[in-house]
Order: structure tokens, then sequence, then C-alpha cells
């Protein structure tokens, strides 16, 4: 897994790397499972407060599942009575995940890739990263995906993308429901540095709390999401992060948060 997937700390951001450039980043079940690892290593410890996902070196982020005949995790050896598949048990995790993930897409996210993408809370890309599904190139159509997709794109865009199997650039117009921030490959660290200090800055047990709120919310009808939505809000402000956040407004200071 250490081959594949490496961690490193900066400050308060845990990057999680996928460690494969020879095979353009693909995913397999080992990719999966250090993804995973990490994302548990950054919500198990309090003075993390957010994490980058990017891939190794400068041609792509994640080129999607690995095609290579007989490679380990190749999307063709799929078991369909299996929902804990690991492209599943991957999405879910970061579904269920607390923390802000940025990705970080330093070439191009192509299928699975993109859908690793568009599970993301916020990205920052190479405005010529190309960002695509090509499933249909292959004979598939990009199924596991779809409910992240459909989060993220317009539908009429979606389609497109998804028949047409034809990728667009981070840095076109048409990506703007896809990219928070779209720069040229040298400003690609210090925007993301940038956007994580924006985050980090932030209450962390807000934002935990609120995206646990909102992995539940996001199933639930209008009605029984403003019930659950005015339980959630009653117990954020029971929190000690809540109360120094109101402290700190009333006596024009900064908060000085400590995740409980």
């Amino acid at each position: 897994m250490a081959e594949q997937v490496r961690t490193t700390r900066k400050g308060a951001t845990l990057t999680i790397t996928i460690d494969r450039e020879r095979r353009r980043n693909a995913l397999n079940e080992t990719v999966a499972a250090g993804i995973v690892a990490g994302l548990d290593e950054a919500e198990g410890d309090r003075s993390i407060r957010a994490v980058v996902l990017t891939g190794a070196g400068d041609k792509a982020f994640c080129a999607g599942g690995d095609l290579q005949p007989g490679a380990d995790g190749t999307p063709f050896v799929i078991d369909a009575a299996d929902p804990q598949h690991y492209v599943a048990r991957l999405l879910r995790r970061m579904d269920a995940f607390r923390l802000p993930i940025i990705a970080r897409v330093n070439g191009h996210a192509l299928a699975g890739g993109f859908g690793l993408v568009c599970a993301c809370d916020l990205v920052v890309a190479r405005d010529d990263a190309l960002l695509g599904v090509t499933e249909v190139k292959v004979g598939l159509f990009p199924m596991m995906i779809l409910p992240y997709l459909l989060r993220v794109l317009p539908y009429r865009t979606m389609m497109e993308l998804c028949l047409s199997g034809e990728p667009i650039k981070a840095g076109d117009p048409g990506a703007v429901d896809i990219v928070n921030y779209a720069v040229p490959a040298a400003e690609l660290d210090a925007r993301t540095d940038w956007l994580a200090e924006r985050v980090t800055s932030k209450s962390p047990t807000g934002i935990r709390l609120g995206k646990q709120a909102l992995s539940k919310i996001r199933e639930m009808s209008s009605d029984s999401a403003l019930e659950y939505a005015q339980f959630m809000l009653a117990n954020m402000a029971r929190t000690r992060d809540a109360r120094e956040g109101f402290a700190a407004f009333n006596e024009k200071r900064a908060p000085i948060w400590t995740a409980e």
C-alpha cells in the first residue's frame, strides 16, 4: 500500500498522493485501500483539518481504473452480487468523511479518476488538465460514479460527457461547475495551499459536524432534512468551538479552535 499511496503533512493539511505515475496513477484495489487508510488517518487526528487528494507527477491525477490485462482491480472483474466492491467502498468512505477534501488535479482526471474529483468537496486544477468519462470508448458507461456526476454537473453537460466520451479542459467555460479554480501548472501548489488555509483556519468542529449532516441531508426529503438540520444545529451550538466562536465575535478577536 505504501508503494502506491503515500501521505504527507503540511500544517493542518494531510495530502494523500496516488503514487503510480508509470500507470498514470490508475485506480486499483490497493490504491483505493490506501486512500481509505489516509482518510482514516486524517479523521482520527483532531489536528488535521483538511485533506488534499492528488496524483504523482504532472501527467495524470488519476486515469481511472487500471485497464492493463490481468491487472489487480481491473474494472472488468466485478461481482455484480458484491455491494462491497473496492470502488464502492472508497466512494462511500469519501461520502462519510467529515473533513473537507480538496482535489489537487495535477493532470488528466478521466473515468474513475474524474469520479474521484466529483466526490471531493473542492477542486483546484491545472487549466490544461482533461476532465471526463471515456467509458463509452471501451464499451462501458460510467456506472459507479454516476451519483457523483449527478451531484456536480448539470444534466445535459453530464450526458454530453457520458455519451460522447470526449473530455473537456479544466480551464474551459464548460468546466465551471466542476472546478473551483483552474490555474496554470506553475500556480497549482500555491492556489491549493491558499484554499486549504482558508478552510483549515475555520471551525474544525463546525465543518466536521456540517459535513456529517450534509451526507445525510442529501438523501432526505425536504421535511425530514429540516427536522434533522434543526436537531444538528442545536447540538452544534453546544460545542466548545461554537462557544469560542461566539465569544471571539463578541470580543472582536480571532477564535482559538480546539476541535471540540
